[in-house]
């Protein structure tokens, strides 16, 4: 829903093909160098039941004094507290290991054009997903629609990219966003994955009934990261072209789950049709910012049979006497019972 000039009270639309179809083949590029060689299916069968229902993980990351990602840390390197008591961790992943993709689509406009030409080149990159990862697509316009849920199977893949074209309608973001974060928590959970959301939209949500502070609540129960590909309206102002703001909320839904946020075109490129932007350094961040993730774990039953919230807390160990600051991406889980 990008305009290619200056916004006037109904929105325009032109072309922005070369942008948003570089976008959603390079995350795919990008987000298939990171995950693994994959497992051979008895590995990954051995894994799954391995893992204990009452596994606690904690996806994290680590900045130092400028804000930068930390990667290369160790188990080691970190203490864990459950409502104050230390626990052992007994799993512990750095990167990608599992990726579990949500590509959250906003449908209006050019853009359904955009994401149907281009199902082809991503289902060839989807194909090249082991078992480990798992894809699944979300459009919006004034509702949701989970066109496909979490597969690895692409046979039912082929029409999750296409978007039926519909006049324009009003759009629900954070509507749409809540959706997105609920959608990993329904049905079978491998608690050790790595949970992303990219976002594309212009942020301008005109429908929503959720507020952002309840996506955003949702997600970071969930262990849900959104990384938001702004590609904004422009309108006069003072005399020349100003970007429109995005509605309020819409920045935090990355910068408060972990995430990032991304703006992509200018003014002056929004005036031309035949405007072509390298997205390079935005997936090179998204990559950085997965390499420099965490993943401890841990079995509630470690930190004793209390039922109700517990607080989990993170720490680096003393004896690092860098100025380093942990961002844990929960603040802790509900206790319902424990797994033996």
């Amino acid at each position: 829903m990008t305009l290619r000039r200056a916004a006037i009270p109904r929105r325009l639309h032109t072309p922005r093909r070369a942008c948003t179809a570089l976008s959603i083949a390079s995350v795919l590029t990008l987000l298939l160098q990171l995950c693994p060689t994959p497992a051979s299916a008895q590995d990954e069968s051995d894994e799954v039941v391995r893992v204990r229902t009452d596994l606690v993980t904690i996806p994290l990351f680590v900045t130092d004094a400028r804000g930068r990602r930390i990667p290369g840390l160790a188990q080691s390197d970190f203490e864990v507290l459950d409502n104050g008591r230390r626990v052992e961790p007994v799993y512990f992943a750095a990167g990608a290991e599992h990726v579990s993709l949500l590509f959250l689509l906003d449908a209006s406009g050019s853009t359904r054009d955009i994401i149907t030409e281009q199902r082809e080149t991503a289902l060839a990159v989807f194909s090249r997903f082991g078992p480990r990862s798992r894809v699944a697509v979300m459009q919006f316009r004034e509702q949701p629609d989970l066109t496909l849920p979490f597969t690895d199977d692409l046979r039912r893949a082929h029409t999750a990219f296409q978007i039926a074209a519909l006049p324009d309608r009003r759009t629900a973001i954070f509507d749409a966003a809540l959706a997105a974060a609920r959608a990993f928590v329904s049905g079978q959970l491998n608690p050790t994955e790595r949970r992303i959301v990219i976002l594309f939209s212009d942020g301008l949500d005109t429908a929503s009934t959720t507020r952002p502070d309840a996506a955003i609540a949702e997600a970071r129960a969930a262990g849900v990261s959104f990384y938001l590909i702004h590609i904004p309206l422009f309108e006069p102002g003072g005399g020349h072209l100003v970007m429109r703001r995005p509605s309020k909320g819409f920045r935090d839904l990355a910068e408060k789950t972990g995430g990032r946020y991304f703006v992509v075109g200018d003014a002056r490129s929004s005036l031309d049709p035949r405007a072509e932007h390298d997205l390079r350094p935005i997936f090179q961040a998204i990559a950085d910012d997965l390499a420099g993730q965490y993943v401890l774990g841990y079995h509630a039953s470690a930190a004793g049979p209390q039922p109700g919230f517990h607080r989990v807390e993170v720490r680096l160990n003393a004896s690092d006497k860098r100025p380093l600051r942990v961002r844990q991406l929960r603040d802790g889980y509900e206790n319902r019972g424990s797994d033996k």
